[in-house]
């Protein structure tokens, strides 16, 4: 997806330059980035999940204990996060074969077709819903006790602030982070 997003700035970059410079525009390169920012959102939330790098509300949420923040997530998961994606399946796909049967093209002189750009709507939830069902055991399965949990729930950040606080410890700074293993 990374890769993606250079492609992206490049697209929007050559697009600009090239209007400035000639006052040519093209619609395709125009909506080619929109795409492709597109195709970065909607494929990268699952990783996002996966990483644990969703937005939380971090004031409410560090004033929890790990017991209560953990039935948040359960709650988020199995009230929110899943309802959502199995709602969003049953309505994208029809939108997409709509579009996909009807060979739909953009309204703009030169534009692009739009049937592939609906098709990551509906496969991007797919990934979503298996990637929340994943997070969903695997948190209950941490609240039982039967698999570890990563330092401070995961993702960079997490990863960072436990480097930090190992290099603290061993620079005789803080105290030693507790981990638990099983």
């Amino acid at each position: 997806m990374s890769w993606l997003i250079l492609a992206a700035v490049i697209v929007s970059t050559v697009n600009a330059i090239i209007r400035k410079l000639f006052d040519v525009s093209s619609n395709a390169w125009l909506e080619l980035q929109w795409v492709l920012f597109g195709v970065v959102f909607l494929l990268c939330s699952p990783w996002t999940l996966l990483s644990n790098e969703h937005i939380r509300i971090d004031i409410v949420n560090s004033m929890l204990p790990k017991r209560g923040r953990d039935w948040i997530d359960v709650f988020g998961h199995v009230f929110f996060l899943l309802p959502l994606t199995i709602v969003m399946l049953i309505t994208s796909v029809p939108f997409a074969l709509r579009s996909y049967g009807i060979n739909e093209q953009s309204q703009n002189a030169g534009g692009l077709p739009q049937w592939p750009a609906k098709f990551l709507v509906p496969i991007a939830f797919f990934l979503l819903f298996f990637q929340g069902l994943s997070e969903l055991i695997k948190r209950i399965a941490i609240m039982r006790g039967d698999l570890a949990d990563t330092a401070s729930g995961g993702g960079h950040h997490a990863s960072a602030e436990a480097e930090a606080a190992r290099l603290l410890a061993a620079a005789g700074l803080e105290p030693a982070p507790e981990t638990k293993t099983h």
